[in-house]
């Protein structure tokens, strides 16, 4: 039978050394066999136990709920498949408390599935972080996943950067994990419901593009066909894509203000059909909206103003 060191657990778990000592020490969750003055050594059905425990927190359960679900579960079942929260979780909870090394993102009033993201983004499970994703957007759909779940996520990543200078790759990971979710939700449309395409672009030089993949499988979802034309769309490829598919509507995201240009949106080209004009994203907030351009705030009132115009 192979022992493992603390070391070698953690770095399996991807934790630090100090939450598992830390697990041990508050829960019970260390060596079956450890004997005092000696390196705690850790069996398979140790380690099985503790990857119990943090599939548990990856779902968004406490750290108290996801020790008493792993000391209590078959040992099968840490090779079953993650489970659904509901377990775990109750609806009005409080928030898991913190791990003893910081590793938690600091999320207010956030959800059980939005803590369980988090903790899966920390811990670079990709695997978790996708199916937690696809499991809500089944339950709640992409309004409630993008605006209670991956928001909150989006910012406290953000936050933690922003104050530590830590966390890129964790904030890669979760931009990765989100667009292939928002992917598998957009739907074919062969039979839209508008006769002329709706335009997603980012303004020239924006390259915060990932608010725009929940509004494509809204609207998809709602039989609105579209055309996303992704991150940084050149001015001149703009108007290109303008003149060549004569949209109902066109969508110019800008998350940072100086990517907010009114002259984009003054220099589409006039065609011989109406095109409805969105400015989306914070960008937008302090800055000019020119006519005939409408300023949308959220993911729900944009999906919304834009099926109105279309359809």
């Amino acid at each position: 039978m192979v022992l493992l060191s603390v070391a070698a657990v953690a770095r399996r778990l991807g934790v630090a050394p100090a939450t598992l000592r830390t697990w041990d020490r508050r829960y019970g969750l260390g060596p079956s066999n450890h004997t005092s003055g000696r390196h705690r050594k850790y069996a398979p059905g140790d380690v099985a136990r503790l990857e119990l425990m943090q599939r548990a927190l990856q779902r968004g359960a406490s750290s108290a709920e996801a020790a008493k679900y792993a000391l209590t579960a078959p040992r099968e079942s840490a090779a079953a498949p993650l489970l659904t929260g509901g377990e775990f979780a109750p609806a009005g909870s409080s928030p898991g408390e913190p791990s003893s090394d910081g590793r938690d993102l600091r999320m207010s009033g956030a959800g059980r599935r939005a803590r369980g993201l988090g903790r899966a983004a920390l811990a670079m499970d990709a695997t978790a972080a996708q199916r937690l994703l696809a499991d809500s957007i089944e339950a709640d759909g992409v309004i409630a996943t993008w605006d209670e779940v991956v928001r909150p996520v989006l910012a406290a990543v953000a936050a933690r950067w922003a104050h530590s200078g830590a966390g890129v790759e964790v904030s890669h990971l979760l931009d990765e994990c989100v667009l292939a979710a928002m992917v598998r939700a957009t739907p074919l449309v062969t039979e839209p419901r508008n006769h002329r395409p709706v335009l997603l672009a980012c303004l020239p030089e924006e390259r915060h593009v990932l608010p725009l993949y929940p509004l494509a499988a809204v609207l998809a979802r709602r039989g609105i066909g579209v055309r996303h034309l992704g991150a940084a769309l050149p001015l001149d490829a703009l108007t290109s894509a303008v003149r060549r598919t004569a949209p109902s509507a066109v969508v110019l995201w800008a998350q940072l203000p100086r990517y907010a240009d009114p002259g984009a949106v003054s220099a589409l080209p006039r065609t011989r059909q109406q095109v409805r004009v969105f400015a989306a994203g914070p960008g937008w907030e302090r800055g000019v909206v020119p006519a005939p351009a409408e300023r949308v705030n959220d993911l729900s009132s944009a999906a919304d103003a834009v099926e109105r115009a279309v359809c």
